[in-house]
């Protein structure tokens, strides 16, 4: 993996976005000073890789969904309802996604891991900062596969078309001590207001939730202020499983039409890795994908393998088997209850220190942008860095 150092944007320009997690240590050892080189082949290939992994995550879905499926994929029961409502109804757009792609460069074949389709984050760093990063030192964004901040506001502006009757008002919504999270809905919200949306912000734990007349919040003033559209940076399993009562009043709010919510819980089939056991079943030759099963793989042929758990999230839980089917490397984590699938190990682009990359591919109705994650081990988690790209000349 070919890298170069390149000067990190200074301390006031996050002072002046109000980013205030990427001046904490901790955001500060996330973003790095290097940048990462591609080819333009090789960006090329990533974004027909993402057109195309969407449109078979689409088929997928719609397989699990025509052969009652849902309960293979480790999602609550009490979300299958509003699963298959937003699935049906094209008013409830998918606003944006990440897929975790690996190979891609440095002649390694390319292969997706995962569809961060719910609650995606990075988005930031992929959309701003590494743009700005390349501008702040005399390189022209051009030499950059990243216009994910204009496709969510394209994104935004047809979910506006394909609800005509509804106020142009959305609330957006994170839990609360998630600056990092915060970071992300207030570009979101920057997208939204550029889409022609009037926005707001609300921990969750400050909205007013009705079945009955929709979704609140409470003005200064004692007044209350009814929005039509609701973006939620929480997971619909943290909803369904810690807040049954509130998922059961989500429910009647969208099948009433009283909101929009955002991502659609339909976004949970693709968020679910047991989704990529069924694309390995429908397309087992497909160049991108890699073998997944819902079954233990028994037999040397099968080795080495990953085991994940299907809602697992920032690597937890994620165990690597050898070649002879022996445990290497594992992460722990509270998900180790969940339904587990079996991926064949990937071959993950290495630096000369010996770190490890991802990409994280964008889509927004196309495939709209690559960032890089790199750490020092093979599973990636929360612990790696954000690195960003150019693309060679």
């Amino acid at each position: 993996m070919q890298t170069h150092q390149l000067p990190q944007l200074p301390s006031a320009v996050y002072e002046e976005m109000g980013w205030s997690y990427f001046l904490s240590p901790e955001g500060n050892a996330y973003l790095t000073e290097e940048i990462v080189e591609i080819s333009a082949a090789e960006r090329d290939a990533f974004y027909a890789a993402g057109n195309h992994l969407y449109e078979l995550f689409v088929e997928a879905a719609e397989y699990v969904l025509e052969n009652d499926l849902l309960h293979t994929l480790g999602i609550p029961p009490n979300l299958y309802d509003l699963i298959e409502y937003t699935w049906e109804d094209e008013r409830h757009l998918h606003l944006y996604g990440r897929f975790d792609i690996v190979g891609g460069v440095d002649g390694l074949p390319m292969k997706v891991l995962e569809f961060n389709a719910d609650t995606p984050t990075s988005v930031p760093e992929t959309a701003i900062i590494q743009w700005a990063q390349l501008r702040a030192n005399g390189i022209s964004e051009d030499r950059q596969f990243n216009f994910l901040y204009e496709a969510l506001v394209d994104n935004f502006k047809r979910l506006k078309k394909l609800n005509p009757g509804r106020e142009a008002a959305i609330l957006f919504s994170t839990l609360a001590g998630a600056p990092e999270d915060d970071h992300n809905v207030e570009l979101l919200q920057t997208a939204a207001r550029e889409a022609g949306f009037e926005t707001a912000f609300r921990y969750i734990d400050q909205v007013i939730f009705s079945d009955v007349n929709g979704i609140f919040v409470e003005e200064e003033d004692g007044n209350t202020t009814q929005y039509p559209f609701w973006f939620k940076l929480i997971p619909w399993e943290y909803i369904a499983e810690d807040e049954p009562e509130l998922c059961r009043m989500l429910t009647n709010i969208v099948t009433r039409g009283l909101a929009i919510v955002l991502n659609p819980a339909y976004t949970m089939l693709f968020q679910s890795k047991a989704i990529m056991a069924y694309l390995w079943q429908l397309h087992p030759k497909d160049p991108l994908l890699l073998k997944t099963t819902l079954e233990e793989p028994v037999g040397r042929e099968h080795y080495p393998f990953v085991e994940k758990v299907v809602l697992g999230r920032e690597g937890a839980n994620v165990a690597i088997f050898d070649d002879d089917g022996l445990p290497e490397t594992a992460r722990s984590g509270d998900y180790e209850n969940q339904i587990k699938v079996y991926q064949s190990l990937a071959q993950l682009a290495r630096d000369d220190a010996g770190n490890y990359y991802q990409a994280g591919l964008f889509f927004a109705y196309e495939a709209c942008g690559i960032g890089f994650r790199r750490s020092a081990h093979r599973i990636i988690d929360n612990g790696a860095q954000f690195i960003g790209h150019w693309v060679r000349v």
